[in-house]
């Protein structure tokens, strides 16, 4: 490719917005000619990877937005410790079906057994599909729709949770909530009702939750509509961080 040209086509992407191809087009054009690529081929190669490049740039963007609080994937969860969680519910939910079909999912279980690593997990596997996300507690949801709302502004945070395609809702039923705050909560849950996803984890079975939301009927109605459409995964096993804790414990003992 003749410099004329290169330089013509570098200034062409700038144009398109296309600042990846604007810096790799020579390169390009190497692997074509050793390829014995023909012009098709050629345009085929460049536009699947400027494809790719977009995608990971998004995928980056979604995750700085999401406000997740790590990045871990499924690969990193350790089934073999939580012997009664079947793995295939898991990668069940990893196909996003439940996502595409704007359908829920419930991870229960006490503190420590790696809902949220989940919960997580299958946040990063929707961002990477595409899926806008965002990742909250429910404590932090309540107080920053409670500020709103004394401020006026209640119409306008709400759509930060019903702006994603996957909402993510940590810790349900760790603080009791007054029944004003649960009412909050209720408009959250009802308004993405079949328009969008919510991935929650809790640390108290649904016959519980009338006293996390104080109030037997409204705790109900939330459940009437996340539970209509909603896998829900149980994990009873043993604390990861108890058993992290009691590895420490043992090395600082051997080393003594």
């Amino acid at each position: 490719m003749s410099e004329l040209v290169s330089t013509r086509i570098r200034n062409t992407a700038g144009k398109l917005g296309l600042p990846h191809l604007a810096e790799t087009i020579n390169e390009y054009a190497r692997r074509a000619d050793e390829g014995k690529k023909g012009y098709l081929d050629f345009l085929d190669l460049v536009l699947s990877e400027e494809l790719a490049v977009r995608d990971d740039r998004r995928f980056r963007q979604g995750l700085r937005l999401s406000r997740l609080p790590h990045h871990k994937t499924l690969d990193e969860y350790d089934f073999s410790f939580q012997a009664d969680l079947d793995p295939r519910k898991v990668k069940d939910l990893a196909t996003l079906s439940f996502v595409e079909g704007k359908a829920n999912a419930a991870l229960l279980g006490p503190p420590g057994v790696g809902k949220t690593h989940i919960a997580v997990a299958l946040a990063v596997a929707a961002c990477r599909a595409g899926y806008s996300i965002y990742f909250t507690s429910l404590d932090d949801m309540v107080r920053n729709l409670k500020a709103a709302e004394t401020a006026g502004r209640l119409t306008n945070k709400l759509g930060t949770y019903l702006r994603p395609s996957v909402l993510v809702v940590d810790e349900v039923g760790y603080q009791p909530l007054e029944r004003a705050e649960a009412n909050l909560v209720f408009q959250v849950i009802s308004k993405r009702y079949e328009k969008g996803s919510i991935i929650l984890t809790s640390n108290k079975t649904f016959s519980e939750w009338g006293q996390v939301f104080g109030d037997e009927v409204l705790a109900t109605a939330i459940l009437d509509r996340l539970l209509h459409h909603c896998e829900v995964i149980s994990i009873n096993g043993p604390s990861y961080r108890l058993k992290n804790r009691l590895q420490a414990i043992e090395r600082e003992n051997d080393v003594a």
